[in-house]
């Protein structure tokens, strides 16, 4: 069953948004727009449970397809779709500001989360805060082929939620990589879990950590 309201914006017809608003009830309530990784849609599992929970603390949440899954059901993103997906977020954030009257975050799992922090580190005003899960640190045994080189110009502070066992990159090299970011930033360790991050025996657990910590992250 589909939760949340159908959502569009063609605003900007080069990259249109496309998703579903899971609208507050809170007056003046911050916004938090969640998409997805690279062979997945804003339909996961984990993205409808983060933003049902938080909806239910008070914030406006849209979830998000990237404009290369608006453009192919299926598949990775083709080679040059990345600052187009990062056009598309842009996009989201416009949209979020007519949404949401309060502070706008922006988060995303793996790829998304990737190129959420890439267009932030390059408009450092553009949110207030991020939300990145697993973020993709290298391709899988290629620890030598780091996601980095924004990382030292990224002034928003972001809370880094990771795996355990993620195969993108380990706790020890994630807590390296986040000393190269300038902005206040949190490691969020999640035990036992690998990239997907959600299990069937961790789903409340975690969704009830991820919340909490980030709605705590955005009060400091």
């Amino acid at each position: 069953m589909q939760t949340g309201e159908v959502f569009s914006d063609n605003s900007n017809k080069d990259a249109p948004v496309r998703g579903y608003v899971h609208r507050s009830t809170v007056p003046e309530a911050d916004g938090l727009i969640l998409t997805h990784g690279a062979g997945a849609n804003c339909q996961t599992s984990l993205l409808i449970a983060l933003a049902e929970a938080f909806c239910a603390a008070g914030l406006t949440v849209l979830r998000c397809d990237l404009p290369f899954r608006q453009s192919r059901p299926h598949g990775p993103p083709p080679r040059g779709a990345s600052e187009r997906d990062q056009e598309g977020l842009r996009s989201a954030v416009a949209s979020m500001r007519q949404l949401a009257t309060g502070r706008v975050f922006l988060g995303g799992h793996s790829y998304g989360g990737r190129q959420a922090s890439i267009l932030a580190a390059r408009e450092s005003e553009l949110v207030e805060s991020l939300l990145l899960l697993s973020y993709p640190l290298h391709p899988p045994k290629q620890p030598d082929k780091l996601r980095t080189e924004h990382l030292p110009t990224l002034q928003a502070p972001a809370l880094f939620v990771h795996g355990m066992r993620d195969g993108f990159g380990t706790i020890a090299e994630m807590e390296h990589a986040l000393t190269l970011v300038p902005a206040r930033t949190e490691l969020l360790p999640v035990e036992g879990a690998g990239h997907e991050l959600m299990t069937k025996s961790n789903r409340e657990e975690l969704v009830k950590q991820v919340t909490s910590r980030f709605l705590a992250f955005t009060r400091c």
